[in-house]
């Protein structure tokens, strides 16, 4: 074949046409979500990958217990309307510039003119919607286990930051470490064999948190009554238009709109969660560098039963 500039201008037009296609479809119609930190366990793993309904929001508006992909909250969007564009479609972080949103998952509470409080029961969390208490059948179940996510010395380094150095994950302890069904645990990258938190406990603000186990690890138990001003499950809002209260389905692990203090803008949202493609237990972004770099274990960790599977 013969190269000539008309050659390579017209293949040019025809990749650039392509990704303008997958662009469009990706933006418009259908979304490829991964998963990278745990706060909708068990419902959502981090390594899972997920399609998401971006057309159906065109019609209608999101709906209560529906989980959905939006962008970051409190990011700082431009208030230029190309600039604002591009932060929300095109722009990606990289080498630790926020250049765009983070994307979130998490499932829908309430809804534009809900009333939504938060509220402790005998310490137990509680959520009423409208004056009726909320049930919540899909909240995680099992308790959370600190672990280091690699070498220990390379995390305890400071080097690493967040997921990348450690993570609270959800495990069943009624199993062996080598068997455990969400996540492979290696007792010995086990930040302390204390630090747990159970189903049903409040989510605490993380110094207050640090204070009250060391007053336990004094045995002062008796003495500690919960300050409900640290605790992030307590509190009370009324949703304005086109605002969403989110809130992961993993309470103690989630970062959502009890930390952030606001709700989140419906023009923020962009997907519906529909289908969950795949599962594997990587913290990798990229699953064919997952594969290059570990072959073998690679297969190894894929959670099979949690293929090809309709998200409710």
């Amino acid at each position: 074949m013969e190269f000539t500039f008309e050659w390579l201008w017209k293949n040019i037009k025809e990749i650039a046409f392509l990704l303008l296609i997958v662009f469009v479809v990706r933006t418009v119609i259908f979304g490829l979500y991964q998963v990278p930190s745990g706060s909708m366990e068990t419902t959502m793993l981090v390594g899972e990958r997920f399609l998401g309904d971006k057309l159906t929001y065109y019609f209608r508006s999101p709906q209560r217990g529906e989980i959905v992909a939006f962008n970051k909250p409190t990011f700082n969007y431009s208030k230029n309307p190309v600039v604002n564009w591009l932060q929300n479609y095109v722009f990606i972080n990289l080498f630790g510039y926020e250049l765009g949103p983070d994307n979130f998952t998490k499932r829908v509470i309430g809804i534009p003119h809900d009333h939504i409080k938060g509220v402790l029961e005998n310490e137990k969390p509680v959520i009423y919607l409208n004056g009726k208490k909320l049930d919540e059948p899909y909240l995680n179940k099992y308790p959370l286990i600190r672990i280091y996510n690699t070498d220990p010395l390379l995390a305890k380094s400071g080097r690493l930051r967040g997921r990348d150095a450690e993570a609270y994950v959800s495990y069943d302890p009624t199993i062996a470490w080598k068997d455990q069904p969400f996540y492979r645990i290696n007792p010995l990258r086990i930040v302390r064999p204390m630090d747990i938190r159970r189903p049903g406990e409040p989510l605490l603000d993380q110094r207050y948190q640090y204070e009250l186990e060391m007053k336990k690890a004094m045995g002062q138990d008796e003495d500690i009554k919960l300050d409900e001003s640290k605790v992030k499950d307590v509190f009370e809002i009324t949703l304005g238009d086109n605002e969403y209260w989110m809130m992961g389905d993993n309470r103690l692990g989630s970062s959502d709109c009890r930390d952030w203090g606001i709700p989140v803008n419906g023009k923020l949202i962009h997907g519906k969660i529909i289908f969950r493609i795949w599962s594997c237990d990587s913290n990798e972004g990229w699953w064919i560098v997952d594969l290059i770099k570990h072959p073998i274990d690679f297969w190894t960790r894929m959670r099979w039963s949690r293929f090809f599977q309709i998200m409710h």
